[in-house]
Order: C-alpha cells, then structure tokens, then sequence
C-alpha cells in the first residue's frame, strides 16, 4: 500500500493475523513514533537495544524494519494535524508498533493521543506488567514481592469521553433529558445548575473481552490468580456488574481451568470435613446467614449448591492446581498492594481504577521511568506499545533521561510476537545494567556508588550486560 508521507521499507513484510494467531516474518515491518520532548533520545537508544537483541538471539535470521509513523509535535509541525489520518491507517494495516511518549495539545481538539489512538484503533486492553529489577533505588521494604499484570479497560469507564462541560448548550440539554425523564436521579444532584457532568458506561462485552484477555494471559504465563478489582459496593450497576459479569464469563468460557475464591472455600471445607451438608457449608462462609434476605439465602445457597457439583472435576486437592479468580474492592486493593502485594498476581478492573493502581504500583518499584505498557485488540491483532511517562520537556535532546520505558515496552512487544528469545535478552541486559549501577540520572542520585550514564550510554550498558 502507497502514503503520502509514510515511507514502507521495500525487504520488510506485514504482520498479519489467521484465526486469531498472530503470524509474524522473520522480516516484520514495525511502525513506530518516535514521540515528543525526551522521545527522541529515548528512541535513539531503545532501537538500538531492539536491534541488538534480536541480532544477538537469532544470528541474522531475522530483522526489524522499522517504519516512522507521525503524532505528536512532530506531526503537527509537519503536516499542521497532531494525529494524522494516515499515521492510524498504517497502524490497522500492520498490526503491532510502537511508540514514545507524546504530548497533550494545548488549546482545544483531541484531549489526548493516547486516547484517540486506542479509541480509534479499539485497543481495549491496557496492559502494565509491574515487576521490581534488582539495584533500582525505591521506597518499599521488599520490593521483590511486587509482580502484578494489570488488565486496565481502555474504552470504556469515565475515561469514554462522553462529559457535557458547565455553561454549554449540550449541558443544559442533558440536565433537561435528566430532569424530565429521569427526575429521581436528577434530584440526586447537590448543584445541578453548575455541574459538569461525566458519564461511566460499563458493558457485558467490554467486561467480558478483557477479562478474557486477562485469564488467557495468565494462563499462558502460568500466573496462579486474575483479581477482578470493583467498587460494586457503592456503584452496584457498573462497577458490581462488571465483577458479576467477569466472573459469568470466567466460569462459561474456563470452567476446567479456573476455581473461583468462593469455589476454593467450599471445596477445601468438604476436603476437611466430608460430612458437612449444605446447611453446615453455608454457616461456615456466612455465619450471619440468618439476618440477610430471603433472595440473599436463595442466591448462598445455590452458590454452595453449585460449588459442591464441582467436587468430580475440582476435588481432592484439583483446585489447588487451577488458576485462582476472585474479586477485591479497590479502596482494600490500594492498601494491601502496599502491604502485601504478592497477594496480588494478574489484575483486571475498569480504566480510571487501572490508571491509578498501575502507576501507584509502579512507584514501588522505582517509578514509570521504567514501567512499560501495551495497548491491545486480541481479536483483531493490534498492538501498541509505549512509554508509560510524560515528554519530559525541560529534558529534550539532552541526552539525559532513562530510556527504560521504552526498553522494556519493546521487551513486550518482542513478547507479543513471540520473540522470547530476544525479549530474554532485553530483560538480562536490563538487570545486568542496573545491577551494575551504571544508571542515568534518576537512579543514580539515590544509588550510592553509582556510575552516572547518559541515555545513550544506558543503552549501550543494555546491549553489553546481554552477553554476561
């Protein structure tokens, strides 16, 4: 296919996709943005870490050839548009790329690149692996305990973009739609008059495809548990229902594979006590099963009732073995991460809630200047992985900061292709220059006895540290 202002590398080849496998060349065309501020720099050493490790694990056997695409600053000097239509195109038609950190423009039009690209391209997933790399200077006592794979929603939620700004026609339009049709609910408003208003839509399918994404994943890595992470107690019809319908789709699509926590409680006291009936079962979980409901009791009930069915295909210990699915409120979730985070494995929640877990997470274990993040259809085979962190302005073209979040993003993206072996090799590079000490600024002034490295330089530690 011919752009206008995208030039296709002649030898490389599309990545494509077959009945939802990813078929990847050994030549693959990867697109990628550069980004604003740092990204440049970031860019610079990052693509020469790629290209090494990929030399490095396959001897020439197989290539990058990267293709620059247009956003940000860059696109908007060029072509006078911070998202031009064609640099979408080339990301539908090749599938995986790659991309730095880009900036908010200023002034009105699209609020965030980001958003727009994983809106038009419907990237619903948002995935953030957070794991702590040995040397990296942080707050936490043990920060080794901190693995956790955030699922974070990436279409839906309060991040949608359907918000009606205070003083606007639109506003008042959707305040006289609430207030003639809806007067329960609009009476619910302290100051109607001068209120913006957000909405916060949550749907089955939406539910459904990224808990999906989540438990495939886990199982594909042999993670032990998929945490649906809701405030369903105070938003029962969006929050509450997306961890009902999450754990509908858990139980329909991987009943042979998954136990939930509830399941796991009945079958362990059956285990133990092989002559508890269904009334002893529920008193055990639900001592004050007496003073709830008389729905309440029915809804138990069958619950120990069906998780008792499973004693043939999940009993005698089978449950162990099987991938864990339960369910946290996020205010709980927020303190015990920070308390015990190895109670936590893989993470799926909605996208404001994700926001704010992963980058908590993060800081951790050393901050977003090296948490690296996909943005993926699994249906469809797209992917974009990116920088996590800002531009960094007051940084550019200064050689300075860490490249890491890129590093380690191109670590996923060789993950996704099923390049382990040159992902392996990023990830030994990675520990092997920051176990050494030889950092970029950021860690190096809170690591004593460390060798201040310049982004570049960072990048060449990476390379060197593979061949240890």
């Amino acid at each position: 296919m011919a752009y206008q202002s995208v030039i296709v590398p002649a030898h490389g080849l599309k990545i494509t996709i077959i009945a939802g496998k990813l078929i990847v060349p050994d030549n693959p065309v990867i697109p990628f943005v550069e980004g604003d501020g740092t990204g440049r720099d970031i860019w610079r050493a990052s693509v020469r870490v790629f290209d090494a490790a990929v030399e490095k694990a396959y001897g020439g056997k197989r290539k990058i050839h990267w293709m620059e695409v247009y956003a940000g600053e860059k696109a908007f000097n060029l072509f006078n548009t911070w998202l031009p239509d064609e640099t979408v195109e080339v990301f539908k038609d090749f599938l995986v790329g790659i991309k730095g950190p880009l900036t908010t423009p200023v002034g009105g039009g699209i609020r965030s690149l980001n958003v727009a690209l994983r809106q038009l391209l419907d990237l619903y997933v948002c995935l953030r692996p957070v794991r702590y790399y040995r040397g990296v200077p942080t707050p936490t006592v043990r920060p080794q305990d901190v693995d956790i794979a955030f699922f974070r929603e990436n279409t839906e939620d309060l991040y949608s973009g359907m918000e009606f700004e205070f003083g606007t026609a639109e506003n008042d339009k959707f305040r006289e739609l609430l207030k003639n049709n809806f007067a329960a609910e609009y009476n619910q408003f302290r100051f109607p008059e001068t209120a913006g208003i957000g909405l916060k839509p949550i749907s089955i399918e939406g539910t459904e495809r990224l808990v999906r994404a989540a438990i495939n994943w886990a199982l594909k890595y042999h993670h032990n548990s998929v945490t649906l992470v809701h405030n369903g107690e105070v938003m029962k019809h969006t929050e509450g229902a997306f961890k009902e319908w999450g754990y509908h789709l858990a139980k329909r699509e991987f009943r042979n594979q998954i136990v939930t926590e509830f399941e796991a409680w009945v079958l362990a006291n059956k285990a133990a006590q092989p002559e508890l009936s269904v009334e002893d079962h529920i008193r055990m979980i639900y001592p004050d099963f007496d003073k709830r409901s008389f729905d309440q009791q029915v809804d138990i009930k069958q619950d120990v009732e069906d998780a008792l069915q499973l004693w043939s295909t999940h009993g005698n210990g089978k449950w162990k073995d099987l991938l864990l699915i339960k369910d946290c409120l996020t205010d709980v979730t927020f303190q015990n991460i920070l308390l015990s985070p190895r109670d936590y494995d893989v993470i799926a929640t909605m996208n404001l809630n994700g926001d704010y877990l992963s980058d908590a997470v993060a800081a951790l274990v050393g901050g977003i200047g090296i948490a690296p993040g996909a943005n993926i259809n699994y249906e469809t085979g797209h992917a974009v992985f990116e920088a996590t962190h800002g531009t960094a302005p007051k940084y550019t073209d200064l050689d300075k900061v860490n490249p890491g979040s890129v590093v380690l993003s191109g670590e996923m993206m060789f993950r996704y292709m099923d390049w382990n072996e040159a992902a392996d090799l990023i990830i030994k590079g990675m520990e092997g220059a920051i176990g050494a000490k030889t950092v970029t600024y950021d860690f190096e002034r809170l690591t004593e006895g460390a060798t201040l490295l310049k982004c570049s330089e960072f990048g060449d530690a990476i390379i060197q540290h593979m061949d240890d």
